[in-house]
C-alpha cells in the first residue's frame, strides 16, 4: 500500500508540476526573447538619436550596422526601413532589429543584430532551476505520501495480525487502536467482537459442560441398577459399559472446560482392536458376522485415542442402527492409516454427509464427527455407498 501510495502521489505530482512548469518555462523563454529585443531597439534609437551614428555604434553593445546607402539590392527589410518603419526580421542565427534617421546626406538605416544567444540569455539556467524545483517538489511528495501511508499500513497491519490470531484460537489478542479516526474504530470493533467471541465460546463451553455433567445422574442409577443384577457375569459385562460411558462424559467436560488441547497422537491398531472388541459383544448377540483386519505393528497417527475411539464407535453404531440385526460388517485398517467400516446393508445415504441428517431418528451428529476427527489429523474422509472409508493423519 506505501509504494502505491507513493506510486499515486509521484504521478499526481508531476501531472500538476508539467501543467505549471512548462508554460512558465515557455514564458521565460519569452521574456528573454522580448528582454533581449527591447534592448536591440534601445540601442538602435540611441544610435539613430546621436550625432555620429558610426561613433555610437562602434560603442554599442550590440553588433550595430549603419547602412547610408539603400539600393534596389538592399533586402525588404532594409528597404521597407528606409522608409521611415522600425522593422524587425528574421536573420541567420538571430534577428535584426531596423530603424532609419534623415540626415543631410540623406536616409540613414540603422540595423542591430541580435544573436541566438543574446536571444536565450538565461533561459536555460531558468529551465535548469525549474526542473531542479519540480524534482523537489515530487521527491518531497513522495516523502510525505511514505509517512503519511506508514500511518495507515501500520494499524491496518496490526488489525491483519490479530484478526490472525483471533482466527488461530488467541481469544486474549486485542488490537490498540491508532492512526485514523476510521481504523481506530475498525480496532474498537474488532476489540468489541473478540471479546463477544470469547464470550459466545466460554457460554458454549459452559452449556456442553453442565449438560454432559446432568448425565451423571443417570448414570449413577444405572450403575446402581447394574449392581443389583444377580447375574454377576451381566452385571460386570454392564458396569464396564457404563464405565466406558462415564469416561466419554468426563471427557467431554474436560474438554469444554479447557478448549485448548494439545497435539496428540495415538496407536490406531489398539484403539481400533478394543472399540470393536466392545460392539463384538452387541454384534454376537444380533448374530452379525464380524471381519477385522489390523496389522500386526502400531499404526500411529495425529489424533487423540479419545477422538478415534469415538468416532470408531460413530461408525460401528451407525452400522447397528441402520442396517438390519444379522448384517455382517468389516472392518480393516492398513498400515498407513487407512481405516475403513463397510456393512452389507441398503448403503449410505448422501444427506447424511450433512451435519444434523439422519435417517434413522439420531441426532445426524456420527459422520460429522467422524469426518472433524480425520480432517483434524490432517486426512479426509470418503463415503461410498457400502462403507465410509477414513484416511487419518500420521
Amino acid at each position: 500500500m506505501r509504494r502505491w501510495l507513493a506510486l499515486l502521489v509521484a504521478a499526481t505530482t508531476s501531472l500538476v508540476l508539467i501543467a505549471l512548469l512548462v508554460p512558465m518555462a515557455l514564458l521565460v523563454r519569452a521574456v528573454a526573447e522580448n528582454g533581449a529585443m527591447g534592448r536591440a531597439t534601445t540601442t538602435a534609437e540611441s544610435v539613430a538619436l546621436s550625432p555620429d551614428p558610426e561613433l555610437s555604434a562602434q560603442r554599442a553593445s550590440l553588433p550595430v550596422e549603419v547602412i547610408r546607402r539603400v539600393t534596389p539590392q538592399s533586402s525588404d527589410a532594409v528597404r521597407l526601413a528606409a522608409l521611415g518603419r522600425s522593422v524587425t526580421a528574421e536573420a541567420d542565427e538571430g534577428r535584426q532589429v531596423l530603424t532609419s534617421v534623415q540626415s543631410p546626406q540623406g536616409t540613414v538605416v540603422i540595423s542591430v543584430f541580435v544573436s541566438e544567444q543574446e536571444l536565450r540569455r538565461g533561459v536555460y539556467e531558468a529551465w535548469v532551476a525549474l526542473l531542479v524545483l519540480g524534482l523537489a517538489l515530487v521527491v518531497l511528495g513522495i516523502v510525505l505520501a511514505d509517512r503519511l501511508a506508514r500511518r495507515l499500513v501500520g494499524p491496518i497491519s496490526e488489525l491483519a495480525g490479530v484478526s490472525h490470531r483471533l482466527a488461530g484460537g488467541d481469544l486474549e489478542a486485542r488490537a490498540t487502536p491508532g492512526g485514523p479516526p476510521e481504523l481506530r474504530s475498525v480496532a474498537l470493533a474488532l476489540n468489541h467482537l473478540a471479546g463477544r467471541i470469547g464470550d459466545l465460546l466460554a457460554a458454549e463451553r459452559e452449556s456442553v459442560a453442565d449438560l454432559s455433567h446432568r448425565l451423571r445422574t443417570p448414570l449413577t442409577g444405572l450403575r446402581l441398577d447394574a449392581e443389583a443384577l444377580r447375574d454377576r457375569e451381566e452385571a460386570a459385562r454392564i458396569a464396564a459399559r457404563v464405565d466406558d460411558l462415564e469416561r466419554a462424559v468426563s471427557s467431554i467436560i474436560n474438554d469444554a472446560r479447557h478448549h485448548e488441547r494439545a497435539q496428540t497422537s495415538c496407536d490406531a491398531a489398539a484403539v481400533v482392536g478394543d472399540r470393536v472388541r466392545f460392539w463384538s459383544v452387541l454384534a454376537e448377540d444380533q448374530e452379525r458376522e464380524v471381519t477385522v483386519e489390523l496389522p500386526q505393528g502400531r499404526v500411529q497417527v495425529a489424533v487423540a485415542a479419545a477422538d478415534l475411539a469415538a468416532a470408531v464407535d460413530a461408525l460401528l453404531g451407525n452400522v447397528f442402527a441402520h442396517t438390519p440385526e444379522g448384517t455382517a460388517f468389516s472392518v480393516r485398517l492398513t498400515p498407513d492409516g487407512r481405516l475403513s467400516v463397510h456393512d452389507e446393508g441398503p448403503g449410505f445415504d448422501a444427506a447424511l454427509l450433512e451435519r444434523g441428517s439422519s435417517g434413522a431418528g439420531s441426532t445426524g451428529l456420527g459422520l460429522d464427527i467422524v469426518r472433524r476427527t480425520a480432517e483434524a489429523s490432517g486426512g479426509s474422509m470418503r463415503l461410498s455407498k457400502q462403507g465410509v472409508e477414513l484416511l487419518l493423519g500420521r
